[in-house]
């Protein structure tokens, strides 16, 4: 067998083992658990702009986006503009890359790919840090809610003409929107891409851990994802992802589209 191949072999044999492993995964959950009541999400920044994700999730996303090579993401949920600057940069990247393979020159400043965020509140002084961004050529925001018809209605005009479609949702976690979510959003990904349902770990953290937010155990993402799978045979959860994580946001929550 090839070097590399049985390199790889290796490793999915290796993290297929983790989802089976018990005593690891109740240690990850537990290490998970205590990094949420501290807070530790939020000590991190991409490319200047504070991201609020775990190290971990920002690895998956770049082997998502670069395996899967899509020319649009959306993403629900702007807060500090953070999740959309690795998006946008993993998708210059790509660009980057084609141009080199390609023997082309590259305009930095002009690309084919797009990422669209949504959020309710964009705060001004995280629009214009977004605007004033060397990623912000890639970027278009919507202000609104993300189940709102005319912005929904927005998006998928913007949307048009983009062959390779990806869907990150990390806005309201409530049961409800996150479903309305992906009813709006979901069916917009192409085969062989994700949506990705960000925060399902709610359902996993005891009751009551977010006592300040409406969101709890029995509503949240996690809820919403598997009432959605349950009429929509066309996504299935890649749990090779969360075992691969151990710690993630988002157990459950890596959907691809077959």
């Amino acid at each position: 067998m090839d070097p590399i191949e049985q390199f790889r072999s290796e490793r999915v044999a290796t993290i297929e083992s983790y989802g089976r492993d018990g005593d690891f995964q109740a240690l990850s959950d537990q290490w998970r658990e205590a990094t949420m009541a501290k807070r530790y999400v939020y000590n991190f920044d991409w490319l200047g702009r504070p991201i609020i994700q775990y190290p971990q999730d920002i690895v998956a996303m770049q082997e998502i986006i670069w395996a899967t090579r899509p020319d649009l993401v959306i993403e629900t949920g702007i807060a500090h503009g953070g999740s959309l600057i690795l998006s946008a940069s993993l998708l210059a990247m790509l660009d980057m890359c084609d141009a080199i393979e390609a023997g082309v020159s590259l305009d930095p400043s002009q690309s084919k790919r797009k990422v669209i965020g949504i959020d309710i509140d964009i705060r001004a002084h995280n629009r214009e840090a977004i605007e004033s961004h060397p990623m912000a050529s890639r970027i278009q925001m919507f202000q609104g809610s993300a189940i709102d018809p005319e912005i929904v209605a927005q998006v998928r005009e913007a949307s048009a003409g983009y062959k390779r479609v990806m869907v990150c949702l990390d806005s309201m976690h409530t049961h409800a929107h996150v479903l309305a979510e992906l009813e709006a959003y979901a069916p917009l990904v192409t085969p062989g891409c994700y949506c990705v349902v960000f925060d399902t770990l709610v359902e996993d953290l005891p009751a009551g851990f977010f006592s300040d937010r409406p969101w709890d155990v029995g509503d949240n993402p996690k809820t919403a994802v598997h009432e959605y799978l349950q009429t929509h045979p066309e996504f299935e959860i890649d749990r090779s992802v969360q075992n691969k994580l151990m710690v993630t946001v988002a157990p459950d929550g890596f959907l691809k589209r077959l």
